[in-house]
């Protein structure tokens, strides 16, 4: 049977089309090896959100097609963001390629590897559930897309051009996925998608996220519900009290704010105020005390004044966030924000971006003075290594579990732990013995 190894860049939504991709491979008689050496062939799932994005992705195809030209590998596959990004002229760019497949034709994947031919099709009608995937995840922890694409087109964004409007999957197909992921073992499942906090607006006229979250949770055998991607103006109070309501799903939220300085979110052409986004998350910790909140700030976005930015920066001390990514804005062709004036000078959105860092640093350091001496439950990613509800996975912190003398915890597992000591998002603590 040939082999195939499967590169696959960018954010978790990336990695499901390539799980998509992966199964309709492998049910054309393609056997996925874990890298490079000995495949026959090799697809690259590529990400293009923004520049440096673009430049990571293009190095593997590079690398890649180095390696077909030395008699290494017989065929490259394209896929994703860039296809989009770039259509045509992409294989124009990389006359080595196979083939170039966009992410509205995932299931002509094997097809178009098969025959040398390249699909890139419009998206069409809801988004549809996978005939076939292949996990490429931990087999105790899943990512489940709810919907793709982005109606919110927010000015320094090309989602919107890139992967089409938002498109939810009917509540009956995430339902059916959800079951077919647990039953692969899948204990901690993500919710995804560009607006995960919308889903259900193009198919029943309003939000449904919280009814289906209701009814996922009735799903017993994952331990572990966690909604990624959610803005604050759309976490209405039904999907609060859903969140409360049961202990399966994470006091967690991955919330991307982009920054708090009113002039500069409507530059953005974001929803949210600073007056909102502090009534939110005031709100969340009412209701949910120990609920953890990882955000996205992006600095040096055109015209932000000094101002602005000692606005932030002063708003990321106080609200004390558990995770928190931080970017220099990216001048990306096409987006309204490209042609605004008052571009930042690099270095100063450098200099923004460290003292952000310095800011966020702080607050962990804080974090971590009060956890010591307190215990936790630990998700295990491995006999090592796991996470709190408080991280989620790949992209958070971890704990590192000392289990002493006895066995090592297997992945998958929920554990009880001590913490004993942490350095920055890497806690230690120490197991503690199950109660019969």
């Amino acid at each position: 049977m040939p082999k195939l190894f499967i590169v696959s860049l960018g954010c978790p939504k990336n990695l499901t089309d390539a799980e998509v991709m992966a199964g309709e491979l492998a049910a054309a008689g393609w056997t996925l090896v874990p890298d490079e050496e000995g495949a026959d062939a090799a697809l690259i799932n590529t990400c293009a959100f923004l520049s440096s994005a673009v430049k990571e992705s293009e190095a593997e195809i590079r690398r890649l097609l180095a390696l077909k030209a030395r008699g290494k590998l017989s065929k490259v596959l394209v896929t994703g963001c860039l296809v989009e990004r770039e259509k045509r002229k992409l294989a124009e760019k990389f006359p080595g390629l196979d083939a170039v497949v966009g992410i509205h034709a995932l299931a002509k994947a094997a097809k178009a590897i098969e025959e040398g031919r390249s699909y890139i099709l419009p998206a069409e009608g809801p988004l549809d559930s996978p005939r076939l995937k292949a996990r490429l995840t931990a087999r105790h922890s899943a990512y489940l897309k709810v919907a793709d694409g982005c109606d919110n087109r927010c000015a320094y964004c090309l989602i919107p051009s890139i992967r089409g409007g938002f498109r939810s999957k009917p509540m009956e197909s995430v339902l059916e996925e959800a079951r077919r992921l647990a039953d692969s073992g899948a204990v901690e499942i993500s919710l995804i998608a560009q607006d995960t906090t919308s889903y259900g607006t193009d198919l029943y006229g309003s939000p449904r996220l919280a009814e289906l979250l209701g009814k996922l949770t009735a799903i017993r055998p994952v331990k572990w519900w966690r909604l990624m991607y959610v803005y604050p103006e759309r976490l209405t109070p039904d999907l609060l009290r859903a969140m409360k309501s049961d202990k399966a799903v994470c006091r967690y939220l991955d919330m991307p704010l982009q920054h708090v300085a009113d002039p500069v979110l409507k530059r953005m052409r974001r929803r949210s105020t600073e007056s909102s986004i502090r009534e939110k998350l005031a709100e969340l910790r009412r209701l949910l005390p120990d609920i953890a909140i990882r955000t996205n700030f992006i600095a040096g976005f055109p015209g932000e004044t000094e101002k602005d930015f000692e606005t932030l920066l002063a708003f990321v001390k106080e609200a004390a966030f558990d995770n928190v990514a931080i970017f220099p804005y990216s001048r990306e062709p096409g987006t309204p924000a490209a042609g605004l004036p008052g571009q930042v000078p690099e270095k100063v959105k450098a200099e923004r971006v460290e003292a952000l860092v310095r800011a966020q640093s702080e607050v962990v350091d804080a974090i971590n003075a009060r956890l010591k001496g307190k215990t936790a439950e630990v998700l295990m990613d491995s006999g090592v290594f796991g996470r709190t509800f408080r991280d989620a996975p790949e992209i958070d912190g971890r704990v590192e579990v000392d289990a002493g003398p006895g066995p090592r915890p297997a992945p998958g597992s929920l554990v009880k732990v001590k913490f004993t000591g942490a350095s920055g998002y890497l806690r230690r603590a120490k197991l503690l013995p199950r109660r019969e």
